[in-house]
């Protein structure tokens, strides 16, 4: 199966049974239970590959963002990716991966004091600058410790990135970054200069996420050149936000190597940076659901918003398939809702599921890897589903099931 499908690179159906690294669903849903997310290794690492390809002489950093646990952290360095984290919490996560600091780039818009000495302390690689108090407080920092911290400085380019306006970042009125137009980033750049503890690596941009086409990134692309020549800056990072397809039908994203081209078109001799996260991580995933009723157009499942808050949050559009089982009884339209108090509890719209479908069949939602389980919460204290990872007809656990005693560990 093509790495462009919606489906993950190992997906076989056989007597109407879905098989993911070799694995029926089936027995993967009998052994881990359900809601779980099934992560297609040689998929991940097959699109992490294409990146790596796209840009030789480049760098690629893995937007962990999109998903990050321990054992990702540890197949990012033999595919020849660094990291990109913005909170403690995953830069905790890139430590415990055994990732070299000097291959972690640190963003963020409002690092803390102790987020910011935890990174200078491990000696991360880069520190992405957002604000002159930040600019400020890192400077600071980095005297404690008696070290010239390599830094970039976060530029907002202006450009519309033509997706959803909670995931648009590159305009004007952003909340991230130093304003090009306003002339926040050249003052800057000169304030980053003229600290003895700091030392200008580069630039940063990143205009959004889930985008399909290269006009927002090739105008980025321009507008940072331009802005880094006069100068004397050599390096840009132009962050990540390549979009995937959801459904069959949507439009196909362009590849790696088409988006570098443009880039590489618009930056010439520049050294380039990436930051893909959602383009790797997000096919390469299936979120597994077992049924639990069937009334009239609903179909509930045992997951819901607190799994996948997207389609809440964004508005976003899924597909969904019988799994475990073949059925010849004609498709019927239905929406497949979770067991959350609220009617937005939707996760799949309009899904033309078989008219004979039962509580305990098993649904499969491909694309899930993306934004799913790193946004997943506790919504009425629903623990948070697994993560399988599937290769070679064998499964190991790489992200545990949340259990009860998890949730109620935390209360006094």
């Amino acid at each position: 199966m093509s790495i462009d499908s919606v489906w993950p690179a190992t997906t076989a159906w056989r007597e109407g049974v879905l098989h993911l690294g070799g694995l029926a669903v089936t027995d993967l849903a009998r052994e881990h239970g359900t809601p779980a997310y099934i992560l297609d290794e040689a998929d991940f690492h097959a699109r992490a590959r294409a990146w790596r390809d796209a840009l030789p002489d480049g760098d690629v950093h893995y937007g962990g963002k999109a998903f990050l646990c321990p054992e990702v952290v540890r197949w990012l360095g033999p595919l020849g990716l660094n990291l990109d984290v913005c909170t403690g919490g995953e830069l905790a996560v890139a430590q415990a991966g055994g990732m070299p600091p000097a291959r972690v780039v640190f963003h963020g818009n409002n690092k803390s004091v102790t987020e910011l000495r935890r990174a200078v302390a491990w000696g991360v690689g880069c520190v992405v600058l957002d604000s002159f108090t930040e600019l400020d407080r890192l400077a600071a920092i980095a005297a404690e410790h008696g070290r010239v911290q390599d830094v970039m400085i976060r530029v907002t380019p202006g450009v519309d990135a033509r997706t959803h306006k909670s995931i648009a970042t590159g305009g004007d009125d952003s909340k991230f970054g130093f304003s090009l137009a306003a002339g926040d980033a050249a003052r800057a750049v000169g304030r980053v200069r003229a600290q003895p503890s700091l030392r200008l690596r580069g630039l940063h941009s990143h205009i959004g996420s889930q985008i399909l086409t290269l006009d927002g990134f090739a105008e980025a692309a321009r507008r940072m050149a331009a802005f880094a020549r006069p100068l004397g800056i050599e390096r840009l990072d132009l962050g990540g936000g390549l979009g995937i397809a959801y459904r069959p039908g949507d439009p196909q994203p362009p590849t790696p190597s088409e988006l570098v081209a443009v880039l590489q078109k618009e930056t010439g001799d520049l050294h380039l940076s990436v930051e893909p996260g959602r383009s790797i991580a997000g096919p390469s995933t299936v979120a597994l659901y077992t049924v639990g009723t069937v009334k009239g157009p609903y179909v509930s499942v045992d997951g819901g918003m607190s799994d996948n808050p997207r389609p809440a949050m964004y508005g976003a559009a899924y597909t969904t398939r019988l799994a475990s089982r073949a059925s010849t009884a004609a498709p019927r339209a239905a929406t497949v809702v979770g067991k959350h108090c609220e009617s937005g509890d939707i996760l799949v719209r309009d899904a033309g599921l078989p008219a004979d479908l039962a509580p305990g069949d098993i649904l499969a939602v491909p694309a899930s890897g993306a934004y799913q389980r790193s946004m997943a919460g506790n919504y009425n204290h629903v623990p948070r589903p697994p993560v399988i990872a599937v290769r070679d007809g064998a499964a190991r656990v790489v992200v545990r099931r949340e259990t009860e005693d998890d949730l109620l560990r935390l209360y006094r």
